[in-house]
This record gives C-alpha cells, structure tokens and sequence, in this order.
C-alpha cells in the first residue's frame, strides 16, 4: 500500500518524488468536496492516481487541488493531475497563479539546474487553464465539509509565493516547506528529526522565523509537512527549527568571511560540508544509524539548502 490513514479523515499517498519513497505526500482530504493538497513533480501522478484508486476515490471526486507553494516537487504535476480530475480547481498563493497558468519560467529556471536530469525528474510540467485556478489571499476559508473548514495563510521564508493551510476538524496544518522537512527514516530509529529548508531563491530566516511564530500561535496539534508525513509533536517542531537555524547560517556566514573571494560552487560547497558535519554529529549522538535513501535524501536537502544560505549572503551584501 502506498497510502496511510491518519486520521481524522485524511489520508497520505507516498508520491515516491524523485524514485524515493517517503519523500514528498500527497495528502487527500476525504470529504464532500474531496481535497488534494500537494502534487509532487509530474512522475509522480501515476503514483498519486494509484493511492487515490486504493483509497476507493473516484477523479470525478476530486473538487480541489491545494499546492503550498509553485516548487516543482510540490505542484510540477498539478497540470498533469488536473487532466486527470475533471471537476477540480487549483488553489494557489497570489504570487503563484501566473507560473502555474504559463509555467515557461518554471521549466526555464529547472532545466538551468538540473540540466539533463529535468525530463526524468519533472517532464511534462503543463499549464493550468486560466478558469481553473483560484488564489487564496491570507486568512481565506472554504469550508469542504460540514466539519471541515480550510484556513490559508501566508507564510513566506522559504518562498514568497507560499501559503500554510489550517484544518479545522483535525486542528492541524499544511505547511508545505516553510517549517522544514521531517525525517520518518529517522523517527524509524526514535528519534525525530526536522530541520529548515532552505532553498533558493527567497529564502529568508527572519521572515522563516516570523511565519513559524505565526503558526505556533494557533497552538496546533498535528503538522502535516510536505517532505515527509505528520507529526503529532509540535512544539518540537519549533524547538528545531530555532536550533537548526543558527547553525545553518553560522556555516553560512562562516564561509562567507573565510573566503570572500572563492567561487559560488566552492563556498556551497564549503558550507555542504560544515552542515553535513553538523547533522551528522547530531544523528551519532543519538545513536542513529545512517544507510540507503535516507543518507541520500539528507545529503540531496543540504546540498539545496548550502545554495539558498549562500543566495541569501550573495544578495544581502548587494
């Protein structure tokens, strides 16, 4: 099975992003309006199709498609999913309606990353029509159910362009990447680990910092995160990101002072390894054991998140 129940009418599909599993979830919200929230890439519908065959939800069923945010390992597939499910709407932030109706910048931005690695990972990344996107500005509701009630709010740090979705019936939130990435491979061993994402190239740790006290404040009980899964534990959701967050931006500004005239690659990659250093002292000293995806998915979110540090450094100094 690739899906989970979790309660309270909400269901995980492991969208295996990247050929991983327990990478990116699909969340389904299993109401009178059936509700999507995140995609994952475009490889990843046939698996987002499957879960939603297993968990007995017709696509006709399907009324909304929630995306966090317009990173492609969360929303690359909503164009190909919406062709899929006849009677949804996209819901979108404001500040990422336009990418999604002509994702040409999108495919631009990944193919300059990823070079010859963007068909495998996010081909095809297709438009979403005009009269089926809707945005949700900050403090919006629908309700979706007699229950259930959607509360966006905007939660930029990781992206401008994101927002964090409230769920009244399970008193939980959606928050894409704005609060982190969780590790289950990690809680396999007992320990939970959460630590910032943060990607280029809007990444900002006041602003990260200022949206986490925003949600703290509505004293949650469930955080249903994009990479990977929910976690009943909030509060030492909070204490990690405050810990994890100096650490990654005193490599940051480490490398940065030691070697003010060393190129971007070499400073990422000097800063790569100072956060490498740092995750893995933590995990030995808990007694955690590193092998297969999980060192590979770790490795893969600090190499992106060296990038956002020093996109951040770059522009502060401009």
């Amino acid at each position: 099975m690739s899906t989970t129940n979790l309660g309270y009418n909400v269901s995980l599909i492991d969208a295996f992003d990247i050929g991983k599993e327990r990478r990116t979830g699909s969340y389904v919200l299993h109401d009178d309006d059936v509700t999507i929230i995140e995609t994952s890439a475009s490889p990843s519908i046939p698996y987002v199709l499957k879960g939603l065959e297993e968990l007995g939800i017709e696509l006709t069923e399907v009324k909304n498609i929630i995306v966090t945010h317009i990173h492609l390992d969360h929303a690359g597939g909503v164009g190909l999913l919406l062709n899929h499910c006849p009677n949804a709407k996209v819901i979108v932030h404001p500040r990422g309606k336009r990418h999604l109706a002509d994702p040409s910048r999108l495919i631009q931005g990944a193919k300059a990353v990823y070079g010859d690695k963007f068909n495998e990972l996010f081909d095809p990344i297709l438009p979403v029509p005009e009269d089926r996107l809707v945005i949700k500005e900050d403090g919006e509701k629908i309700k979706i159910g007699k229950e259930r009630m959607l509360t966006f709010m905007d939660t930029p740090g990781h992206a401008n362009h994101h927002f964090s979705i409230h769920d009244s019936l399970s008193n939980g939130i959606f928050t894409g990447d704005t609060i982190g990435v969780y590790y289950p491979q990690v809680f396999d061993q007992g320990v939970e680990l959460f630590l910032p994402s943060t990607s280029p190239n809007q990444f900002d740790p006041e602003t990260m910092l200022h949206s986490m006290k925003k949600i703290s404040s509505l004293h949650v009980e469930r955080i249903y995160f994009g990479h990977y899964g929910m976690t009943a534990n909030p509060d030492e959701v909070y204490k990690q990101i405050e810990y994890w967050l100096p650490i990654f931006m005193a490599a940051g500004e480490k490398v940065w002072a030691e070697n003010p005239t060393a190129s971007f690659d070499a400073k990422q990659k000097a800063i790569f390894l100072l956060l490498l250093d740092e995750v893995h002292q933590f995990l030995s000293n808990n007694k955690i054991v590193l092998n297969g995806d999980i060192s590979e998915i770790i490795q893969l979110d600090l190499t992106v998140g060296s990038m956002g540090i020093l996109d951040y450094l770059t522009k502060r100094e401009k």
